[in-house]
């Protein structure tokens, strides 16, 4: 039971929470939990992290600055420090200066501090701040962060910035991460002691041994940041000081972001684990797979084979969901001889993704003829009632986890690309049976709204928020082009967060000072629409000009066209690009590595576990290859129905990668020439794979996005016709119709005067 809930919380970190949507590590911006001071989003949310006490001298501690010695700036750990700005050009209007200066203390005794003279009095975005070097700190013992500070009354200063914690991310050292905080300040010295547990940013959640034991995020440790930024400070001018950073071991580390709410229902009069615990989850299902590897003639017709294909992912649905609760279980996992033997297993949990997923694959079921309306209407009825009476955060929106069986949340995460989702189906469902789901899907729509999870500094939606932590996820989704922009246009378009966020908030491509990008961008000068001045830009491989995603996964790209008519609203912008995507899936996987099938997107990996798979060279980071899913082709029917149908067709015949339920998850495939071991794992051995080695694993996401997306490409889009029949989705069409992605920036100020005239 336990390994299945800790998988259930890796899969949707690691789509969530990963690395694919993070601003520059350049560039310690874009990752303020806080809103700005004049709109607390409310009393509880906007309390500081960090908190006031008397000054103390800790047990146990490790002195980073005290700023008395000799050494200057250099800290005493022998880490450089100094000032940064992320606009150079700006330096007049833009700037901290940091020195070493001679100061009373809070007795009024004289004491050596840091003195941060800094400005973001700028007419152009600003940014600047202070760092110091950590030195591969291992603070795995500690649990707090501590330091004094104070503002200048005499000078000003701003009662509210940033603070950073930044890392590597593995030994390689090849990529960083970063958690951060708010601090506020007085221009009196205080104490502020910060629980090292409430830095989440500095936590890999794609690691199993950060779920073991949160303090192993705390090692190697590699920089101390203080951020100014011009939309964030209440004073864009003034001088701030501190003194004695500090790590200490306060015995009081509180909870942390990969703790779970207690259980209080026992689904057994005893415990069974295993396989007796997976027979006994099967007998609330309406089934379970008989044979591992299915054999069958597969209709000529192209039509005819995805529907098929359609017929045989329904079965997912149809079994493997609680019929007491009508809720989808995320996993099960066969076994490679036998569906339920030893290595099998049954995720006994969703997610509110899952859910919203469901819904869509209830009434696909319905547009094939698998299901009658009735007995549609029966099982969407037996979800929305369950959806009505689970445990929801006070902000209206669900928990990420929720027990199947039993219907306690199992999460303390509320996540805005999940409740996206969620949303989305219901209105389609909304709009499907009108007659019969139309109230109840409406009541649970209108239950949160999405001005929660906005940031208003940033104008970026957060990852989420942690409900026992009362903080901010570290990270905001800040690429344009990947699938959170679907809950991007459900807020705009239901107006629950401004215009701006679609245009300011979300980058198309990043300044060429971004060096980690896969490719410097092309065309990258200022845009115009709906009144609105972005940033453009574009990448280019091969003759493909295309917007990037993160990694350069087709869920990145594509999953949002289920709901989203970009093709025929956005035909020279996000249509164009979602073609342009589809083709460099297909071209990169089979003229550039060789492969003799394509499509890769985050799946599971068949040696085991889950992890992000891309083509390179259309993401701005770019994720690795090697496996592929066939969720990927199905996502590209809808641009490429020929070429995805054949590749289809492809996997079946040269993998056993197909079973009662349709398509396993993933497939790793070998190019020629590839060596035949991968990198060694955590105890140092060599895992060893074969050719065409398959996942046998069902996943309810890929699952549901095979099926949405083979019933849009068959029956005239229309899951998309039914999310786009709703008035307040209509209302935000004009997001996709209002931008030409490719056309230069001459042309685009001459399209809007011309609108606006």
């Amino acid at each position: 039971m336990k390994k299945n809930l800790v998988f259930g919380f890796l899969f949707i970190f690691v789509l969530a929470l990963g690395p694919f949507f993070l601003w520059a590590e350049t560039a310690p911006a874009a990752i303020s939990k806080s809103a700005p001071v004049s709109t607390p989003k409310s009393a509880a949310d906007s309390k500081p992290v960090s908190e006031s006490r008397p000054v103390a001298v800790a047990p146990t501690g490790k002195l980073v600055a005290d700023f008395e010695g000799e050494e200057g700036l250099r800290n005493k750990l022998g880490g450089e420090s100094g000032s940064w700005n992320l606009n150079q050009d700006d330096e007049n209007n833009s700037f901290t200066d940091s020195e070493v200066v001679e100061i009373l203390d809070s007795d009024g005794k004289p004491t050596k501090a840091l003195k941060l003279n800094y400005s973001v009095d700028s007419e152009v975005p600003s940014q600047n701040g202070f760092w110091t070097k950590l030195m591969n700190l291992d603070a795995s013992n500690f649990d707090h962060l501590e330091f004094e500070v104070k503002g200048d009354p005499e000078k000003g200063f701003t009662n509210i910035f940033r603070l950073e914690l930044k890392k590597f991310k593995n030994e390689k050292r090849d990529e960083k991460i970063k958690g951060s905080t708010e601090i506020h300040v007085t221009e009196k010295w205080r104490t502020v002691s910060i629980p090292l547990n409430k830095i989440t940013g500095i936590l890999d959640f794609s690691n199993p041994e950060v779920w073991k034991d949160p303090s192993t995020g705390r090692k190697n440790l590699d920089e101390f940041v203080v951020i100014f930024q011009d939309r964030h400070v209440s004073q864009k001018k003034g001088v701030i000081y501190l003194d004695n950073i500090r790590f200490v071991k306060s015995g009081n580390p509180g909870p942390t972001a990969v703790d779970s709410p207690p259980r209080k229902k026992e689904k057994t009069a005893t415990k069974i684990e295993g396989l007796e615990f997976a027979r006994f989850l099967i007998k609330r299902l309406g089934g379970f797979p008989k044979q591992v590897v299915v054999k069958k003639e597969f209709p000529k017709d192209d039509q005819e084979f995805l529907k098929e294909v359609a017929r045989d992912t329904w079965r997912f649905f149809d079994e493997i969901t609680d019929q007491e609760n009508g809720l989808p279980l995320d996993t099960i996992q066969l076994g490679k001889n036998q569906p339920l033997e030893e290595g099998a297993w049954v995720g006994d949990y969703t997610n509110v993704t899952n859910i919203g997923v469901y819904l869509l694959c209830v009434v696909s079921a319905y547009d094939f003829g698998f299901i009658t309306q009735d007995d549609a209407v029966r099982r969407l009825k037996v979800t929305l009632t369950t959806l009505e009476h689970l445990e929801y955060h006070k902000s209206g929106f669900p928990y990420n986890y929720y027990d199947t069986t039993t219907l306690e949340r199992t999460s303390y995460f509320v996540s805005l690309v999940d409740s996206g989702w969620l949303v989305a189906g219901l209105f389609v469902v909304k709009n499907a049976f009108p007659e019969a789901l139309k109230d109840q899907a409406e009541r649970l729509i209108q239950r949160g709204n999405f001005s929660f999870f906005y940031d208003p500094v940033e104008r970026q939606m957060f990852h989420g928020f942690y409900d026992h932590l009362k903080v901010y996820s570290d990270y905001h989704y800040g690429t344009f082009y990947t699938e959170p922009r679907l809950a991007s246009y459900l807020a705009i378009a239901r107006g629950d967060v401004p215009l701006d966020h679609w245009f300011q908030g979300l980058p198309r491509t990043f300044p060429d000072g971004y060096t980690w990008q896969e490719q410097m961008p092309q065309g990258r000068s200022e845009k115009y629409a709906l009144g609105q001045k972005y940033e453009g830009g574009y990448y280019q491989w091969q003759d493909l000009k295309h917007v990037p995603s993160w990694g350069g996964s087709a869920f990145e790209a594509l999953m949002s066209t289920i709901f989203l008519n970009e093709k025929k609203l956005a035909p020279d912008g996000l249509g164009l690009n979602d073609l342009r995507h589809a083709q460099g899936q297909m071209r990169y996987a089979l003229d550039e590595l060789k492969m003799p099938v394509w499509g890769m997107s985050p799946s599971s990996v068949p040696e085991g576990g889950y992890s992000e798979f891309g083509a390179k060279p259309f993401g701005s980071k770019g994720y690795k290859s090697g496996v592929v899913t066939p969720h990927a082709s199905a996502l590209s029917l809808e641009f490429l129905p020929k070429e995805a149908t054949d590749n289809l067709r492809k996997l079946i015949e040269l993998y056993p990668i197909y079973g009662e339920y349709g398509f396993y998850d993933s497939v790793r495939v070998v190019a020629p020439g590839t060596p035949k071991e991968s990198d060694p794992d955590k105890d140092g051995k060599k895992i060893t794979y074969q050719d065409g080695l398959v996942a046998y694993k069902y996943l309810a996401l890929d699952q549901g996005m095979i099926l949405a997306a083979i019933n849009n490409y068959l029956n005239d889009g229309a899951l998309r016709k039914r999310f786009h029949a709703d008035p307040v989705i209509q209302q935000g069409e004009k997001l996709l119709s209002s931008e030409k992605l490719f056309e230069d920036s001459k042309t685009a100020v001459t399209l809007e005067s011309n609108s606006e005239g």
